[in-house]
């Protein structure tokens, strides 16, 4: 079939269109912003091995629920989510998810923070933060991990649509995934037994 060459180039621009809407839709995905808290997969999407897998325990309840996950800003100031929120109700008991030093305890901006410098994650040490968290260690205090170091704070206005615990992780002003922290035992929850056609499972 004869083509003029405009018909030619005409072709050549239709074919380019999927390529442009997929890397249009990609870069709204990436900018994240402040729109309402969704769900989100309880695994990190990336490995990092200069975050080791030292937590023993989730910040709050056994597997809770992560309403949002972690979305890195294309740029230092760009839009994005620096950490993961997790479900929690007020009053719920918040925990360190790995031993280290209490490195700030206190107000920011009306909201309740703790901040801890893990042990053993090198030079500078990786620091995690909770928030909003009515706190019951002090600036210094040594932790273990698993231990309680405040409840969750009931706010107005939160960005994860309800009340929840956003907790973060830093390398000096580096933001960092805090799921890498999780070793896959913890992160996927414990191994459970499945029944086997005409075997009963032991009692508990």
């Amino acid at each position: 079939m004869f083509r003029t060459r405009a018909m030619r180039g005409a072709g050549a621009r239709l074919g380019l269109l999927p390529g442009v809407l997929a890397a249009l839709l990609a870069s709204v995905a990436w900018a994240g912003g402040g729109g309402p808290a969704r769900p989100a997969p309880p695994g990190p999407a990336e490995d990092d091995p200069s975050v080791p897998a030292v937590g023993r325990a989730w910040p709050v309840g056994v597997r809770p629920q992560v309403l949002r996950g972690w979305e890195p800003p294309a740029t230092v100031y760009g839009p994005g989510h620096r950490g993961v929120d997790l479900g929690a109700p007020p009053g719920a008991p918040v925990r360190a998810v790995a031993a280290g030093r209490v490195f700030f305890a206190g107000p920011v901006a009306g909201r309740g923070v703790v901040s801890i410098e893990l042990a053993g994650t090198g030079t500078p040490p990786l620091r995690t933060t909770y928030e909003p968290v009515s706190a019951s260690v002090r600036e210094g205090d040594e932790v273990t991990a698993g231990a309680v170091i405040g409840t969750v704070e009931a706010t107005t206005g939160s960005h994860c649509g309800g009340t929840c615990v956003h907790w973060g992780l830093l390398r000096v002003k580096t933001y960092l995934n805090p799921l890498l922290l999780l070793p896959p035992w913890l992160l996927n929850g414990p191994t459970r037994l499945l029944p086997v056609l005409g075997v009963p499972l032991p009692s508990p």
